[in-house]
């Protein structure tokens, strides 16, 4: 099977680098030389890899094409492009719907819509994908786990999730810094918290059948400090505000 990816930056690399570790039996992966820093990296990395000269040859040589370009160009770039009809394409192009994608790709071809994390380089990510395809989804399980979205409304609203990690992290941030505001050291406050937030997020895995109410009652002892913090951060319209910031998000999504 030969790959290619239109646009290499930051998730093609990531894609690439998991896909190789994956041993799916892909013997070429063409990609485009826009970003020759990460071009050249990824061909001196991976015997497989090769650098197309244009865009054109990348989708010429693909039986699976990746589009993993950013939204501001997208137009540009896939206007300018000349696909096979039936030709299997995933777009990993953000905030840009599926007509929206057909109109540029002037092509009856097999579409997809993924939404792969960085994680996936380690092949730990999970990615969403519209609408189900046995084969786009047995490579992003390979990278991890393979959501497939039966409509539209379910990938935006995985899309939606996807905005969450920043303010994960933004989360984080926030508390050590208030830690060593008061006197810790930061290291030491990091050192502590991020496993803290792995091993909760890791509950939340292994216990999936769980309702996150429960769990989040279990690790709440009636009038202790764990439930003093969420009716705290929830008064003070902690919730109200991250409702407010995922309508927000998701009428973007859907424009």
């Amino acid at each position: 099977m030969r790959i290619g990816f239109v646009g290499t930056g930051a998730i093609t690399e990531a894609m690439v680098t998991g896909i190789v570790g994956a041993g799916l039996g892909i013997t070429e992966i063409h990609v485009s030389p826009r970003n020759r820093e990460i071009a050249a990296r990824l061909a001196s990395r991976f015997p497989s890899v090769r650098i197309a000269t244009d865009n054109q040859e990348v989708v010429d040589a693909a039986n699976i094409l990746f589009l993993a370009i950013r939204p501001q160009i997208a137009e540009e770039v896939i206007g300018g492009l000349a696909f096979r009809k039936g030709q299997a394409v995933v777009s990993v192009v953000a905030a840009t719907d599926r007509s929206t994608l057909l109109s540029w790709i002037k092509e009856d071809v097999n579409l997809t819509q993924a939404i792969p994390l960085p994680f996936v380089a380690e092949r730990e990510g999970v990615t969403a994908i519209y609408p189900p395809h046995p084969e786009i989804a047995q490579i992003f399980a390979a990278l991890g786990s393979a959501v497939e979205c039966e409509t539209k409304e379910e990938y935006d609203l995985l899309a939606v999730a996807s905005a969450l990690m920043g303010t994960y992290f933004g989360i984080l941030d926030r508390a050590t810094t208030w830690m060593a505001e008061k006197g810790m050291a930061s290291e030491k406050a990091r050192a502590y918290l991020a496993p803290l937030f792995a091993n909760l997020a890791q509950t939340a895995v292994r216990t999936g059948q769980t309702p996150l109410d429960i769990l989040r009652r279990e690790f709440s002892t009636p009038g202790g400090l764990n439930e003093q913090m969420f009716e705290d951060f929830h008064r003070s319209g902690g919730s109200q505000a991250l409702i407010g910031a995922l309508e927000g998000v998701l009428e973007r999504v859907r424009r």
